[in-house]
């Protein structure tokens, strides 16, 4: 007999491509090995473009580790975009065959950090409290510990929800039962049911569930409604005025769930192009030409090292050092202080160093065992710069 658990998982292994979860920025998201599936219509036909803007001419060294992403597949994966930008000008550009740079590739949990922003733009309205509690319906009984969790907590992921990222056997994983399996419907839902574990701000607990929740405060924020078509609308008309139209992420398509909820964890979609544009609004400190955007004290929230990981911040990681027996994100042994990414599984990587005056993307495909590979090849390159 065919249970239904059976089936869920392999249909999660299907879309996993028989690899682990455990490498989604060091710990996160989950993903389908093969090119990612269209969660809606806004994925576009990879499409290669054989001629590119001539750049200005690169140091041989910097191009030949900056080419060793494509030509090292066996070591890191395949690399399907790599996009290098220094003082926010283009200095390297290549994409692997049947791609090009009007690809949409997905975000994974890259799409973590743009929630983060997004948080921060109400949060500098005035409409949310960074440490009051954050305003959940389904927490705020009398006597329910979570209605003590605070945005700062879910930003650090912090919550102290009951929350578990990847399962074993997966099935039993939160992140593939909310996007996959039974908390498909309401991912929010799902997510803000979980029992409280711990105390807000007592323990780190990577989860994408955590950053669902955040996008269903947004949209709550955003509108009193509970119709999705209404949720998703005010939704993409605040994306579309605070960051797609300001920075020109054109292309930029988050997905949302069939409450309306946008997908903040895991499931957006962008060019190569657009993504470095994200990062160089990181890197400018929420500046886009000459106009600041994004206040400098939620930029220095966003990049302080959180009580529990000095390696990760509010919803984005950084180049120090994690507590003992967690997996490295980044390269602090290596790299500047002040160098800081937005990570998503099978290797995405949004890579913005300030001191360096340096924007990297990189988009592929990478296993968990390639990972130590790649991420010393990112360490090279963005040395060399």
């Amino acid at each position: 007999m065919i249970t239904k658990k059976a089936m869920l998982a392999s249909a999660a292994l299907l879309m996993l491509g028989g690899w682990s979860l455990t490498q989604a920025a060091g710990q996160g998201s989950i993903a389908p090995g093969a090119p990612a599936p269209k969660l809606g219509a806004s994925l576009d036909p990879a499409t290669q473009i054989d001629t590119l803007p001539a750049l200005p001419a690169l140091d041989p060294a910097i191009k030949a580790k900056a080419d060793a992403l494509f030509e090292g597949a066996s070591d890191v994966g395949q690399t399907r975009a790599l996009y290098v930008l220094r003082d926010g000008e283009p200095i390297y550009e290549r994409y692997a065959p049947g791609f090009g740079p009007d690809s949409k590739l997905i975000s994974w949990s890259m799409a973590k950090s743009i929630t983060a922003v997004l948080t921060g733009f109400l949060v500098a309205d005035g409409q949310l409290s960074l440490d009051g509690p954050a305003p959940v319906e389904a927490w705020q009984r009398s006597g329910d510990p979570r209605g003590a969790i605070a945005l700062r907590d879910l930003l650090h992921m912090s919550s102290g929800l009951e929350h578990v990222e990847n399962g074993d056997p997966v099935w039993e994983g939160d992140t593939v039962a909310m996007l996959f399996g039974g908390g498909t419907g309401d991912m929010a839902g799902f997510a803000e049911a979980k029992p409280a574990a711990a105390q807000p701000g007592e323990i780190f607990n990577y989860s994408s569930a955590t950053s669902v929740i955040l996008a269903d405060i947004i949209a709550d924020t955003l509108t009193p409604s509970p119709s999705p078509d209404a949720r998703r609308d005010a939704m993409r008309a605040f994306i579309d005025g605070r960051l797609i139209e300001p920075l020109g992420m054109a292309s930029l398509t988050p997905e949302y769930d069939a409450k309306g909820t946008m997908i903040g964890g895991s499931i957006m979609h962008a060019t190569a192009r657009d993504y470095a544009k994200f990062g160089e609004f990181l890197r400018n400190h929420g500046v886009v030409n000459g106009q600041r955007l994004l206040p400098e004290t939620w930029m220095r929230f966003m990049l302080t090292p959180s009580p529990n990981d000095a390696g990760y911040g509010a919803h984005i990681w950084l180049n120090r050092k994690r507590p003992a027996g967690a997996q490295p994100a980044l390269w602090p042994d290596r790299g500047p202080n002040d160098l800081f990414a937005c990570i998503g599984h099978q290797g995405q990587y949004i890579i913005v160093s300030p001191s360096q005056r340096v924007t990297i993307v990189r988009l592929g495909v990478t296993t968990d065992d390639q990972f130590p590979a790649l991420r010393r090849h990112l360490a090279d390159l963005t040395a060399a710069l």
